[in-house]
Parts: structure tokens; C-alpha cells; sequence
């Protein structure tokens, strides 16, 4: 399921979506608030440049929305119907979901934009 070549590989792991061999971001760590977004300039196994176009992970917050969304639908749906939590109390837990994750959110949201428009290739970065 996330053997190499994969889409979804790519998008969990952060690495480089034509050569899946090095991670995008300077820090793997997400919850490094600080270092969140710096991602490196070119993939130094294959020369993949990230950043496409300028500002070319704007499209990544139409991603982050759906994302965001189908958290919460998911927090609201644990803990209203299988907790038994009241409306507030699932507000509550919503909130608490999203602001947890939102880390992990930006990255995912990012980290998919790109694989829409970049492919893997397996000879990619073979001299």
C-alpha cells in the first residue's frame, strides 16, 4: 500500500513526488511550528523544483479546506454519536481536533497539491 511509486507514499511521507526519495521539508517534524512550511527549493536526488510557479502552494488551502471539513464532520460524528456527547461538548471536541492537526493538515494539504500535478518516475534522478 506505500510502496515506493505510489501516490499515497508520497503524500503520508512528504517525500519528493517524482522520485520519492527525500522528504520536501527541511524539518520531518510537523509540530516544529516554526520550520512548518520551509520545505527545500529542488529535490537533490532528481532536481524536482517544488515550488512550480510562485506562490504556487496557494492552491494547497482548497485542499486544506476538504481536509478540514472532513475532520470535523469526523470529530462531530465520534463524539455525538459513539460518545453521546451534547452539541457544545462536540463543538468542543471539533475545535479541539482541529486545532490539534493542524499541523499535520498543511502538510497533507501541501503534500497532496503537488502529487496532482507532479508524477512519480522511476528513472527520475538516474544519471
Amino acid at each position: 500500500m506505500l510502496k515506493k511509486g505510489s501516490k499515497l507514499n508520497s503524500i503520508l511521507t512528504g517525500s519528493c513526488p517524482r522520485c520519492q526519495n527525500e522528504s520536501m521539508y527541511v524539518e520531518k517534524n510537523p509540530y516544529k511550528i516554526s520550520k512548518l512550511y520551509q520545505m527545500h527549493d529542488n529535490c537533490s536526488h532528481c532536481g524536482l523544483q517544488y515550488s512550480i510557479e510562485p506562490s504556487f502552494f496557494y492552491g494547497a488551502m482548497y485542499v486544506s479546506y476538504g481536509l478540514t471539513v472532513a475532520i470535523g464532520v469526523a470529530a462531530f460524528i465520534v463524539s455525538n454519536v459513539f460518545f453521546g456527547l451534547n452539541l457544545v461538548q462536540s463543538f468542543i471536541a471539533i475545535i479541539i481536533s482541529l486545532l490539534g492537526l493542524a499541523p499535520i493538515t498543511a502538510r497533507l494539504a501541501r503534500n497532496i497539491y503537488i502529487n496532482i500535478f507532479v508524477h512519480y518516475d522511476k528513472n527520475a534522478g538516474i544519471k
